[in-house]
């Protein structure tokens, strides 16, 4: 390997940070420049949800590596800084400030940015998205102010952000646009289960609720929301947690093909042979289930670039990890393997008592288990991913059945099959 070479990754949080150590611990010997615009150094985005939100974690816990590991790795780690063209002609990345950079290889990790409401108001002072550390800063010092909170969307974020908030001590009320929270991803057998969660909590959840306009008194401060149906809400703070949009505009600038993302092979490898891309902005080809995926989850953003580095080092590599994301709510910790397009199951199988919430969930399509998620069950995970790969059919009344373990599922599956 040319020790005169340089690779340039383009996003400096989870996936970038993870990158560059995984080119490093693949023995990479060339320049390394990570270009990151947020002020700080990268740092993992799920605790700005869950324990640093309700201030159960310190800062120093939520970052990928220590202070000085970049400069101990021999990697040029620029924070605060915007890049705002990438010319793969001349392979030059330009950036606002100072000179371009020259790269042989280039990795995108420019993530994702949260989804704005299209209503009026919207842009109102004490209206809040989480997604950088800045937002959950602002947001933890809103909730110490504040004594009730709107928010607008019951995805994770929205219902991570409204367990906090009740933690707080703030009175909640969470807009659903759906007939269910999470309804598109769980599905509605699931997806009551956080329906009741949180109503159980005190969350005044509304399902069906179109917000219309932020509303305030002062022109620049929300106090509160307007629905479609004319009805009003009144609150201290709005936070909209509508989902994400992956950062593709310098993809696109430089003629990469952009689809949901930056599209690429199971290699993590654009449409340009010397630029590949990874983490929240990547729609990658995922050979187990056979089509691209793009996933906005913790999980992505730290396996997939060490098959990113590796590929650009020539090695062949390819993404095929099981999907995986957890989410913590109040005294429920759930982890979720597999993936299920909307409408994509057949059938619905509960493991243990969804009432106490200790169970695991289970969607297949024709007997074959595509996703589980284990509530309150743990040390499950990894049968439960061996499950899904698998691909076979399966008992479904052993697999409902505690007192029959997963692994003897799993394994009676194999034997059905080789016979």
């Amino acid at each position: 390997m040319d020790t005169e070479q340089t690779f340039v990754i383009v996003g400096a949080g989870l996936a970038g940070a993870k990158a560059a150590e995984a080119l490093r611990t693949e023995g990479f010997p060339g320049r390394i420049v990570l270009l990151g615009q947020e002020p700080e150094r990268p740092y993992e985005r799920p605790p700005l949800s869950k324990d640093y939100l309700q201030g159960k974690s310190e800062r120093g816990t939520i970052y990928v590596h220590p202070k000085s590991w970049y400069a101990d790795h021999g990697v040029d780690l620029r924070t605060s800084t915007t890049v705002t063209a990438i010319d793969p002609s001349t392979h030059r990345v330009t950036l606002a400030v100072g000179d371009p950079v020259t790269y042989d290889k280039l990795l995108l990790a420019t993530g994702a940015s949260p989804r704005q409401l299209s209503v009026p108001g919207a842009d109102r002072h004490r209206v809040y998205h989480l997604r950088r550390i800045e937002d959950c800063e602002q947001l933890k010092f809103a909730f110490t102010t504040a004594s009730r909170v709107v928010i607008v969307g019951a995805g994770w974020i929205g219902l991570e952000v409204a367990a906090a908030a009740r933690a707080a001590g703030l009175e909640v009320i969470v807009l659903e646009r759906g007939e269910l929270p999470l309804l598109h991803v769980l599905g509605r057998e699931a997806a009551e289960l956080f329906a009741r969660l949180h109503r159980n909590h005190g969350v005044d959840l509304r399902l069906g609720a179109r917000v219309a306009k932020i509303t305030g008194d002062d022109p620049r401060q929300a106090t509160g929301v307007q629905l479609e149906d004319g009805s009003r809400i009144e609150a201290d703070l709005v936070v909209v947690g509508v989902g994400a949009v992956p950062n593709t505009a310098l993809a696109e600038a430089a003629g990469l093909v952009v689809d949901n993302g930056v599209v690429v092979d199971e290699h993590l490898r654009s449409s340009d042979p010397d630029i590949y891309a990874a983490g929240d902005v990547a729609n990658a080809f995922h050979l187990m289930l056979g089509e691209h995926n793009r996933i906005e989850h913790w999980f992505n953003a730290l396996s997939q670039p060490a098959v990113a580095a590796r590929s650009m080092l020539g090695v062949d590599a390819a993404y095929d990890e099981v999907p995986y994301f957890y989410s913590d709510q109040y005294e429920l910790g759930m982890e979720y393997s597999g993936h299920v397009a909307p409408g994509g199951c057949d059938e619905v199988v509960f493991r243990g008592d969804k009432d106490a919430l200790e169970c695991i969930v289970f969607w297949l399509k024709d007997q074959r288990v595509l996703a589980g998620m284990n509530v309150n069950v743990w040390d499950q995970t990894d049968t439960i991913k061996a499950l899904v790969r698998s691909g076979q059919p399966v008992d479904t009344a052993a697999l409902a059945d505690t007192g029959t373990p997963l692994a003897d599922v799993l394994a009676a599956a194999g034997t059905r099959t080789a016979q």
